[in-house]
């Protein structure tokens, strides 16, 4: 989702005083900021942020290439300045494959088994694969489940598309990265039904007060024009 950075501010408790420059350099909500306050960005970390490229073009000359290299929204960038690619960094980019493709004896394979729009390499280089990464890479599922043995269940652990396989793997979880791994929680339907109920019965309880209804039938006389 694409956000005016323009209409948002810091919560008020917030001192931009004691803001981690790095951090806030980082940050893809921070760019109004960033551009008001040039010499307090850390151009490392503003070189990984996706929403900073106007900024980065403009200033070629402080970007670090290592971290521009793996940012996803760069690739213009990248591909104006091939020689000062980060290949090890550029392998993470989901958005760089088709480079990647073109450039496979650049390619740091064990990042390369991180990006989940690599699958079709890996699947075409499997001796190459480092599965402890893939093992997290949430599009190799099919990958994992044709080679359970390779498999490391810490990293599984925090794969969000994983979940089948760990349910039949209890004995193997690492449980501090299951406890990060978002697909943990389901809706709970019950819940879901018993609000509806309660706000069913809210509206109802509005829309058919006596008060309303009195008010209507003075005005109109038809009761079944109101229920329609």
């Amino acid at each position: 989702m694409i956000i005016n950075t323009e209409l948002l501010k810091l919560r008020n408790w917030i001192d931009l005083n004691e803001i981690d420059k790095l951090g806030l350099s980082y940050n893809p909500h921070a760019i109004h900021i960033l551009e008001k306050n040039l010499d307090k960005v850390i151009w490392w970390g503003l070189s990984y942020n996706p929403n900073a490229i106007h900024i980065l073009e403009k200033n070629l000359d402080k970007v670090i290439w290592w971290g521009l290299s793996e940012n996803p929204n760069t690739i213009r960038l990248i591909e104006n300045n091939l020689s000062k690619i980060w290949w090890y960094n550029l392998s993470y980019n989901p958005n760089a494959v088709h480079l990647l493709e073109q450039n496979l004896d650049k390619v740091n394979w064990k990042a390369l088994s991180l990006n989940p729009n690599a699958i079709h390499l890996l699947e075409q280089n499997l001796d190459k694969i480092c599965w402890c990464n893939l093992s997290a890479n949430s599009n190799a599922i099919h990958l994992l489940e044709q080679n359970l043995d390779k498999i490391y269940w810490s990293n599984l652990s925090l794969n969000p598309n994983a979940i089948h396989l760990l349910e039949q793997n209890l004995d193997k979880i690492n449980w501090n990265g299951l406890s990060r791994n978002p697909s943990i929680f389901i809706y709970d339907y019950e819940k879901i039904k018993q609000v509806k109920k309660k706000i069913n019965e809210e509206i109802i309880n509005e829309v058919f007060s006596p008060e309303r209804v009195m008010k209507y039938l003075k005005t109109h006389s038809n009761l079944e024009n109101y229920m329609n």
